[in-house]
């Protein structure tokens, strides 16, 4: 089998090839064996010289341009076998990559076409298979021989920047020749084949500040001292051309953003040489008193700031920090003001670049100073306690009256107003303490008690009589000594237990004692039976001289059923100065107990009560105590139902017993309208008349029904008036500093002539007597004829 196909005319080498292969196939080549294995994509080159078994398969690589834009299939080459000898009977059958699809062979001729335009970059090459059969019997007459078409690349795709566009970033002032960055352009065209792929840079925009190499793609500076300041941003357009960049060759383009970084390459200037500032001499420690800033044009850490005061009469008054946001140079108060001490202060300031580069130290130093003024401005200033806290003592013993101590505050302002001195009730609320409200002379107003409080810390005010808005504060902490006023006592409630068994001169309970007090030495107490417990025969006491005693049975024998429990009454003495003792008395129980001697049981009627009950027994108790409180709940529910309304009936209406009144007062000047004696004095005794409405009550011994009439009430209600309003006006700090009358409008918690409403006047539980009607005058006349004496006889005769 031969191959022919139009690379005979391509060009003489592949011409050569072509024949050379032909000829070799002539000489006699077997046609069983088939075509030796090689790998696909890597065909065996046309004219190679090797050695292989004979067979009549004439096989080679075909080649076809891509992009064949023709209208005619294009023509790709032709295989042919020896044993057609052209009578019709041979058919060349084509399978592989294509096949039918792109390729078609002319199964009489072995004329292979392409019927579809190719792109090599889609597919460089196909691996097909062709085999020629007899036509009559659809048998080969042949091996199956393998071939491949190669796709031959025509220049058809222009360089393409994959990563564009870019971006970068060169520090300024950078030296020429600095690279910024690489780009990098790839071409789909066959590498191997031509020009077609190989690129070559240039640059279109960006000149004369950036350069770039045409092989490698490499971007570098053009121009030196490139300042940010002036311009911080550059964009270029590269461009990259295949064919080496002759004419007819394929290009792209893509930008390149380039960013000049900063450097630290100016120093921080000042805009002015001397600021000044204008202060109260109240501001308040650590409060900001000026911003100042150095301007930078550099950013980032290369306008970082430092400040400091280099000089200055304020050095120890003033501090300067720097904003970290704002880089401006913070001046802080370090210690109070006073304008009448000193009125204005000097300050000298430097600020620094935090970060120096060393390259650019030659542009001149990094630094640059100022001159502060700040002028203090006078004002009003409360008055000023000459010390702030006060410890004073007292004895607990102190009469009211006593001088605790003396407080003593100045006004600081050159018009050295007069102070007046007072207690803030809000620390002070039971009024413990007065102050002498000129002299500032603290002095006791209640009796001390250092057991309810030890100390006292009261907060004292002092204020400009010129201007009672101007307040200082100081703080007085008056500690209450202790005398022995608090007798000791037993330091727990004692349970005593004492078993039957006991025996004489055995310690059943060790007792100890507390007191209030707290002498400087320590407590030491003295327990001791009191005289009339010194000589019973049962019990008796040791002290054992380290606050303790113990209780010693002086015999044995005890039983629960002769005496189950004794009382035994115990002095105990403090060490004071008086002494003071108490009498306290220790109970002792009787009790049975086990060998280890633990009492189980100390009721003396365990004696005379049964052994015991059983659970039925108790239960049936439980059931019958059950029985009677159900029974007594039926008869209370049952006579409440069957009481009846003494004046109503059921069947009448509540509106028939509303009386209309259409009498109008002579207002407040008519006075003889009615007795205002009589009614302003309610509590006069009168007799009790019983009701006929109610059953009458006699009086007992255990009696607890309050009076008719309620007593005149105690002032002390209006007592305790006064004091809450004089209270709220100690600490009210509207109020003004000096005495002044207070006006309240107090009408205590009630009545005593109580409701006059008759709402409820005609319940059956109700024992008003309502005869005092009749002394309220002409005015009461009906009310006291519906509900006097009279009318209720009248109504239940």
């Amino acid at each position: 089998m031969r191959l022919s196909g139009p690379q005979v005319w391509i060009s003489v080498g592949v011409a050569t090839l072509v024949l050379s292969l032909w000829e070799a196939g002539c000489s006699g080549l077997s046609a069983e064996a088939g075509p030796p294995p090689r790998p696909p994509g890597a065909p065996r080159g046309p004219g190679s010289a090797h050695h292989r078994q004979k067979r009549s398969w004439v096989w080679n690589q075909f080649f076809v341009l891509e992009e064949y834009t023709g209208d005619d299939p294009l023509y790709v080459g032709k295989l042919h076998s020896d044993v057609d000898k052209g009578e019709g009977r041979v058919k060349y059958v084509l399978s592989g990559e294509g096949a039918s699809s792109i390729f078609i062979i002319d199964e009489n001729t072995g004329d292979i076409h392409a019927t579809k335009r190719l792109d090599r970059e889609e597919q460089a090459y196909y691996t097909l298979r062709a085999q020629a059969v007899d036509r009559a019997s659809n048998r080969p007459v042949e091996p199956e021989s393998e071939f491949i078409i190669k796709v031959q690349d025509i220049n058809d795709n222009e360089p393409k920047f994959l990563d564009g566009p870019y971006t970068a970033g060169v520090p300024e002032m950078s030296p020429v020749g600095t690279s910024v960055v690489q780009v990098a352009a790839t071409d789909a065209d066959d590498p191997t084949y031509g020009n077609s792929a190989r690129v070559v840079y240039s640059i279109l925009e960006g000149q004369p500040y950036f350069s770039v190499e045409p092989k490698t793609g490499i971007i570098r500076t053009a121009l030196p001292n490139m300042d940010r300041e002036a311009r911080d941003q550059y964009l270029l357009v590269i461009m990259a051309k295949d064919m080496v960049g002759q004419m007819g060759g394929l290009s792209g383009t893509t930008s390149v953003t380039v960013t000049l970084t900063d450097v630290n390459d100016n120093p921080p200037r000042f805009s002015r040489k001397s600021y000044q500032f204008t202060v109260p001499e109240s501001l308040p420690v650590a409060s900001v008193v000026a911003k100042i800033k150095a301007a930078d044009p550099d950013v980032g850490p290369n306008a970082e700031m430092e400040y400091r005061i280099i000089d200055g009469d304020g050095l120890g008054l003033f501090r300067v920090t720097p904003d970290k946001d704002t880089q401006e140079g913070v001046i802080t108060l370090q210690k109070g003001l006073d304008y009448e001490t000193k009125a204005t202060y000097t300050l000298r300031i430097e600020a620094t670049n935090r970060n120096i580069d060393p390259r650019f130290l030659s542009l001149g130093p990094f630094s640059d100073t100022a001159t502060v003024r700040v002028t203090v401005e006078d004002v009003d200033e409360p008055p000023v306690f000459s010390s702030p806290l006060s410890r004073m003592v007292v004895s607990e013993a102190a009469k009211v009256g006593t001088i605790i101590g003396t407080v003593s505050a100045h006004d600081p302002d050159t018009s050295n107003s007069a102070i007046r001195y007072s207690i803030d009730r809000n620390t002070d609320l039971e009024r413990f303490f007065n102050i002498d409200a000129m002299t500032g002379i603290i002095s006791t107003a209640k009796q001390l008690d250092r057991e309810a409080n030890a100390v006292h810390n009261i907060t004292i005010l002092a204020m400009e009589s010129q201007d009672p808005s101007q307040v200082g504060k100081g703080i007085a902490i008056i500690t209450v000594m202790d005398i022995n006023d608090n007798a000791p006592v037993f330091a727990i409630e004692y349970e005593t237990f004492l078993c039957e068994s006991a025996s004489p001169g055995q310690v059943i309970q060790t007792i100890s004692a507390v007191d209030k007090d707290e002498p400087p030495s320590g407590h030491r107490f003295f327990f001791a039976l009191t005289a009339e417990a010194a000589g019973n025969l049962n019990f008796t006491l040791r002290d054992n001289k380290d606050n303790t005693a113990s209780i010693l049975t002086k015999r044995g024998g005890f039983r629960r059923r002769e005496q189950s429990l004794y009382r035994l009454p115990i002095l105990i003495v403090d060490s004071g100065t008086p002494s003071l003792s108490s009498t306290n008395t220790l109970s002792i129980r009787v009790c049975d107990c086990d060998s280890d001697g633990v009492a189980q049981s100390c009721s003396a009627e365990a004696y005379t009560l049964p052994a015991g009950l059983s659970t039925g027994a108790l239960i049936a108790i439980l059931a019958c105590v059950l029985t009677l409180l159900v029974l007594v709940l039926l008869i209370v529910t049952m006579r409440r139902r069957k009481k009846e309304p003494l004046i109503l009936d059921e069947e009448r209406d509540v509106r028939e017993n509303i009386v209309r009144y259409d009498d109008e007062g002579g207002g407040e000047e008519d006075t003889e309208a009615f007795d205002m004696v009589a009614l302003r004095n309610l509590n006069v005794i009168r007799d009790h008349k019983a009701r006929r409405d109610v059953t009458p009550e006699v009086p007992t011994l255990f009696s607890s029904r309050p009076p008719p009439y309620k007593s005149v009430p105690d002032n002390g209600i209006f007592r305790e008036f006064i004091w809450d309003r004089l209270k709220d006006a100690d600490v009210d700090p509207s109020a003004p500093p000096y005495d002044s009358l207070q006006t309240y409008a107090f009408e205590g918690s009630g009545s005593v002539a109580e409701s006059l409403s008759s709402l409820e006047s005609l319940s059956t539980d109700s024992d008003q007597n309502y005869d005092y009607l009749s002394d309220w005058g002409p005015r009461f006349k009906k009310l006291a004829d519906l509900y006097g004496q009279n009318e209720a006889s009248s109504i239940f005769s």
